[in-house]
């Protein structure tokens, strides 16, 4: 995908400020039942057709104005990921500013996952 140049630099300084984990990691941390919440910030259209198994949706487009009722707690372990790992990154930026504390952003984002043949989910 041809992203602007501007979404690009958002990105990095987003990407500067969170932590990125990889999907191996997050599926090592599901295998051994560990707690935590994984949250799809693609669209609607786009969580429609797949998901990760146990996500929750919280589009990148209300997440600042939906995650507090969906998850209260501020230092819950949340897993933010999208389709390549750009909006999950903005987004997990957005929410820190909000008082998380315990925020990842998935590298390589659903298709990472997907590369992987991982447990997925549907609508």
């Amino acid at each position: 995908m041809d992203h602007a140049p501007k979404f690009l630099e958002t990105v990095l300084k987003s990407k500067s400020k969170v932590k990125e984990i990889t999907v191996d990691s997050v599926a090592l941390m599901l295998e051994r039942n560990e707690k935590l919440v994984l949250v799809d910030v693609r669209e609607d259209s786009e969580w429609d057709k797949s998901h990760l198994k146990n996500a929750i949706h919280l589009g990148k487009g209300v997440i600042e104005r939906d995650i507090e009722k969906a998850i209260p707690d501020f230092a819950a372990r949340i897993v933010l990921y999208c389709g390549g790992g750009f909006r999950s990154a903005l987004a997990a930026d957005a929410i820190q500013q909000m008082g998380y504390t315990d925020v990842f952003s998935l590298e390589g984002g659903f298709k990472a996952w997907c590369n992987k043949n991982l447990p997925m989910g549907k609508s």
